[in-house]
């Protein structure tokens, strides 16, 4: 089958016939009928992120089960199925009490670059291929512990369902889950990539007003403002702090930094006011840190909180964000930007690198 591999940081992805294993106990294999275009891979392609290499890369992918291993019952082959790049046990702590995104089992394939079992199903040349948060789904098949799929209605097109494995239940999670009590109150959205976007949307639906999207690009805000944000600030240009005060003479309550970078951490917790909360969502490069200045924390009451994966129950919130995608209440089609074939992959990454707007997808088999 044809795959991307990384086989070092800083080097494109090359785009190679790679030989895949068949699924072993508890694992499925998809055929992939699309794949997200995340920030997150970038992260690894240039560095910021390690993870073991030479690797197939890809996180945020949908397709259709085309096999089952060994004991498997909770899919079967023939559907139609979201792949998770934090696995599900049902039985940790953090799995028992709604926090699937943090559990245990996701360390295990960070740390090995296999699947749960610590091993991996990808060859190239008769050689180990590693495999990405367990997914690598920049291919055109991928095997996958059946603790990392959600099965979903096979009518939802498969570019939709992609995105929202990663961008828009890490967004739209993120507003649903630990920013439901802005119904209301201002949120300041800073970056309007796929994951601000997803969180724009998700501002929407729990009425939080103003919601004000922060970005460079003024394309980006465009597209902010047609999901849902009520103003947008371009921080090349304008001074956000003058900007806000003319949006609104109340201080922010919340801040969302869906960037991962210190200044942009530091931002958002500058402008939110007293008694408010800073949400961290997009990850930086490894070691990056931030000053958090101690008194004005302890002074005013603010608070700095962490959500990975949109705090998402994702067997459960998936399917919902799914139906209210249908419903008309999440207009994710509008989220989509542009679309490749597997072997124009390096320029998706290089379009994303220069500010493409909208969450982009690769069609690893061709579109449908």
């Amino acid at each position: 089958m044809k795959a991307a591999v990384l086989h070092r940081p800083g080097t494109p992805l090359t785009v190679e016939d790679v030989d895949l294993d068949d699924p072993g106990p508890g694992e499925v294999t998809i055929r992939v009928l699309a794949a997200g275009v995340c920030h997150s891979d970038l992260h690894y392609m240039n560095g910021d992120l390690t993870a073991r290499l030479p690797a197939v890369l890809g996180h945020e992918g949908a397709g259709i089960v085309e096999r089952v291993g060994e004991g498997v019952t909770r899919v079967r082959p023939g559907d139609t199925v979201i792949t998770l790049w934090r696995p599900r046990c049902g039985d940790c702590e953090f799995c028992t009490t709604g926090r699937p995104a943090l559990c245990a089992l996701g360390r295990v394939q960070a740390a090995s670059g296999g699947l749960l079992d610590g091993t991996s199903r990808l060859n190239l040349n008769g050689e180990k291929l590693h495999h990405l948060m367990g997914v690598s789904c920049f291919a055109e098949r991928c095997v996958v512990s059946d603790r990392s799929v959600v099965v979903i209605d096979p009518a939802v097109p498969p570019e939709i369902a992609a995105v929202t494995g990663c961008a828009v239940v890490t967004g739209a999670g993120t507003a649903l889950n630990v920013m439901k009590d802005a119904t209301g109150e201002g949120v300041v959205v800073i970056g309007a990539g796929g994951v601000g976007l997803s969180a724009v949307m998700g501002l929407r639906l729990i009425g939080a007003d103003p919601i004000v999207a922060v970005d460079t690009v003024d394309a980006k805000l465009d597209k902010a403002l047609e999901l849902g944000a009520t103003h947008a600030v371009n921080v090349r240009t304008h001074d956000l702090a003058e900007a806000l005060t003319r949006i609104s003479p109340k201080a922010m309550t919340w801040a969302l930094d869906a960037v991962g970078a210190p200044q942009t951490l530091t931002q958002a917790i500058d402008v939110v006011g007293t008694g408010g909360t800073v949400v961290a969502v997009g990850l930086g490069r490894v070691g990056a840190t931030v000053p958090v200045p101690i008194n004005p924390l302890v002074q005013q009451e603010k608070r700095l909180v962490g959500s990975l994966y949109g705090s998402a129950n994702t067997p459960v919130d998936i399917p919902k964000l799914l139906e209210l995608f249908k419903a008309g209440r999440l207009p994710l089609d509008k989220l989509l930007g542009e679309q490749y074939e597997l072997s124009a992959i390096n320029e998706a990454y290089a379009a994303l690198s220069q500010d493409a707007t909208g969450r982009a997808v690769i069609f690893p088999n061709g579109k449908c």
